[in-house]
């Protein structure tokens, strides 16, 4: 479970990223489009003509994005001139079809395409002297010559090479292949391989499952910045547990297995290594502890790498320096928290000077501090506070861009309002802090490594996502924006404030029906409740889509629809975040009956007797735990709950949750399974067979508990489905049974359509 749409929301697993950022024609009459489950995944809905899969050339000359085809043609590789804002063909859409791919990665269900779009595995990357451009077709690499329009393939085999990379110089890609790591030199296409690893547990340079999905973590090998040597993490899952995962649709059923550890289970045992380009290897040793995580490592120069460790219980983070040619390794800064530390990837070193970046939230809220190291031998001594470069009351969320030469720091950050997110600069020093863009809402900011031009990708809660490229401090050229909702009779929705009960301030946003919808009753509305309640996760935004569709489906039924951030969320600070500490689920129904209970006051027109829950994944289990504590609700749909916290993986779990062994009165106090016999409502529980984030045993538990406990219920299982149960035809018959069950729950039969 994680934050989306560049580490800010969840609501990516609600509603398809169609439904807000694509482009559709408008209407051509004054009659207003209705919103309908169909025509969420309708072809004109679902074709885009937004700029797709962005990226800045190295030397921030071009920006490269990839442009979708009229119906029946091929997408195509487009650039944009910064300095002016115009867009030309990079490589044509017949040049890319000419780069044969594979036609199948030999998996039945959902789960490669699913995790190539949930943890970007980037469709194609820039050559560091912005002369070339390498494609991944489903594993088959190709590079393309920008100056000659030629192509060129580098690797084809049974299996899939993944992961490419670059070196500095250009000369070699790095790729991994079964498990190994590989270099395969530009030149005279000649490959090296560097790793020669024979047991599919140990993964040399390559991502496992877990730390994708919890560490955010994209790559475990990096280039040496004179492309002589490479850093790379091997990790060994050996006695990590497997799960199965089951295809029932054909006649004898197949079984494979992911590597999934639990908590308190053994995860996969890391170490570093570093190889030269012939596969000469030395380990390095960074602690005696070997329960431990290594997320994130990279390179300070030539010979001196860097390595960031956090304990299994996530509250130390030790950052060491490495000398890469004698193995030495020194420990020059440590963070400590009493209950747990959440990742940011602000870290950031100085390429001229011996510096660097650090996030911290250890004033209360997220923010950057500078330090210093000996220059002559980083490995002499501590890192060394210089200062606090920006504070306040507020989260820094990103860093989006450092500018040596002249002491800027480009970062986001919400400091006027929890719900917004705007770029600013500040000098190291911490003076002269600026905000860079002004609309109200969320803007999210793509710089090039020059930080002279950025592409802000923008929209507020009314109004739909445009994207402009913009000279920093200067002008912008609009690009795109979307008119996917013009000529839609949309219901506007407002944002609500509720008082925690230690007064606290809980950010919500309502949509509200109009007089005379199916769903009335006596002047009186329906109310569903829709959060998503868990940590790492923010809903509650003033962007585009924080009320979907969906939800306009739904109001436009009769059905007031409430989203509330409790607390235990995430981009509030460390107080805001802490309040569930250990206690999973508990206070945020506490906090959601609070906010109820202050709405149906504001809201007269609220029908207290009539009120309907749903959510997904986490939203799923607040679903299933308010069913089960309180009963309240009448009718409500769990979407891919984790029911058992010891179901779930280790790294999320135990970070909030603790280690089993520290805290098995909270384990057994939040188990779903174990209050199976107190449901009260009508609940539709719903989930996916090849859900390998939240896997379908945790359905499979609460079903068998309900059973046990005489309770009726009701279940929707999608074969072959992953936790994004995606797809048209999936997502509209999942949408179509949401509303059919709060239709036949709340709406009298004769004005139901």
């Amino acid at each position: 479970m994680k934050r989306y749409l560049s580490g800010l929301l969840l609501i990516c697993l609600l509603i398809p990223l169609a439904l807000v950022a694509q482009q559709s024609a408008p209407a051509q009459s004054s009659e207003k489009k209705q919103y309908t489950v169909e025509g969420m995944y309708s072809p004109a809905v679902m074709a885009s003509t937004a700029p797709m899969a962005l990226q800045w050339s190295p030397d921030g000359s071009k920006l490269a994005f990839l442009k979708r085809g009229a119906p029946g043609q091929k997408d195509a590789l487009y650039y944009l001139d910064p300095a002016t804002g115009k867009e030309a063909v990079l490589v044509s859409a017949d040049k890319i079809a000419e780069l044969t791919a594979p036609s199948s990665n030999g998996k039945t269900d959902d789960r490669a395409r699913d995790n190539r779009a949930r943890y970007g595995v980037a469709a194609y990357q820039w050559a560091p002297d912005s002369q070339g451009i390498l494609f991944n077709r489903n594993g088959d690499l190709w590079y393309f010559n920008l100056n000659t329009n030629t192509g060129k393939l580098i690797t084809r085999a049974n299996d899939v090479s993944g992961d490419p990379q670059f070196s500095p110089n250009g000369e070699y890609l790095g790729y991994i292949h079964e498990h190994n790591l590989y270099v395969h030199s530009t030149k005279s296409d000649k490959q090296e391989q560097l790793t020669k690893g024979t047991d599919p547990n140990i993964l040399n340079g390559e991502v496992d499952w877990v730390y994708s999905e919890e560490l955010d973590v994209r790559r475990n090998y990096f280039w040496s910045p004179d492309s002589k040597q490479i850093l790379y993490l091997q990790m060994n899952e050996t006695q990590v547990p497997n799960y199965p995962i089951v295809d029932w649709v054909p006649q004898t059923p197949t079984l494979s297995w992911e590597k999934y550890p639990n908590p308190g289970t053994p995860n996969p045992a890391v170490r570093l290594a570093v190889t030269d380009l012939k596969g000469k290897t030395r380990w390095i040793n960074l602690t005696s502890d070997t329960d431990i995580y290594i997320p994130r490592f990279g390179w300070l120069r030539p010979g001196v790498a860097w390595a960031m460790v956090m304990n299994r219980e996530q509250n130390r983070e030790d950052l060491y320096f490495i000398d890469t040619n004698t193995g030495a390794t020194k420990l020059v800064l440590t963070e400590t928290n009493d209950k747990y530390i959440e990742l940011n990837d602000g870290l950031h070193f100085f390429k001229d000077s011996a510096r660097f970046l650090w996030p911290s939230w250890r004033d209360g809220h997220t923010h950057l501090y500078l330090y210093s190291y000996d220059n002559a031998n980083p490995l002499a001594g501590d890192a060394k506070l210089v200062n606090q470069v920006d504070k306040g009351e507020y989260e820094m969320n990103s860093l989006r861009g450092l500018d040596e030469k002249d002491g800027v720091v480009y970062f986001t950050a919400n400091k006027d309002d929890p719900r917004q997110e705007q770029l600013y600069s500040i000098k190291l020093d911490g003076s002269d802090m600026r905000p860079l863009t002004k609309e109200e809402g969320v803007h999210r900011v793509d710089m090039a490594s020059t930080t002279r031009y950025y592409m802000d990708d923008y929209s507020a809660l009314t109004v739909q996502p445009s994207m402009q490229l913009c000279q920093t401090g200067g002008m912008c050229h609009a690009i795109w924006h979307s008119t996917t909702f013009d000529g839609y009779d949309t219901i506007t929705p407002k944002f609500v404030n509720f008082k925690a009960d230690d007064g606290t301030v809980m950010y919500g946003v309502i949509i509200l029906p109009r007089q005379g919808a199916p769903a009335e009753v006596n002047g009186k509305f329906p109310l569903i409740l829709n959060p998503y309640g868990g940590p790492h996760g923010q809903v509650v935004r003033d962007a585009y889509g924080t009320m979907n569709a969906f939800d306009q489906i739904l109001a436009h039924e009769g059905f007031a629809v409430l989203k509330v951030d409790n607390r235990g969320m995430w981009n509030r600070g460390e107080k805001f975040a802490f309040a569930t500490f250990h206690n999973n689920l508990v206070l945020e129904l506490h906090d959601q009956i609070t906010a109820l209970d202050q709405a149906l006051a504001e809201f007269p027109q609220l029908d207290r007797t009539r009120l309907g829950w749903w959510g997904w994944s986490y939203g799923g289990s607040m679903t299933a735990w308010a069913m089960t504590h309180s009963t309240l609700f009448k009718a409500g749909v769990a979407v891919a709950p984790v029911t058992n916290w010891l179901n779930y993986d280790s790294i999320y779990t135990e970070r909030y949750m603790g280690l089993p062994k520290d805290n098995p009165e909270g384990y057994k106090r939040t188990s779903i399974v174990n209050a199976a016999g107190n449901l009260s409502g009508d609940l539709l529980l719903v989930h996916g067979t090849s859900d390998d984030n939240v896997h379908m045993q945790n359905s499979i538990q609460f079903i068998n508990a309900m059973i046990n406990a005489g309770k009726h219920f009701e279940v929707m299982i999608y074969p072959r489905k992953t936790h994004a149960i995606s797809g048209r035809d999936a997502r509209v018959d999942l949408f179509d049974k949401i509303l059919g069950h709060f239709i036949s729950d709340f709406v009298p039969p004769s004005a139901a359509k």
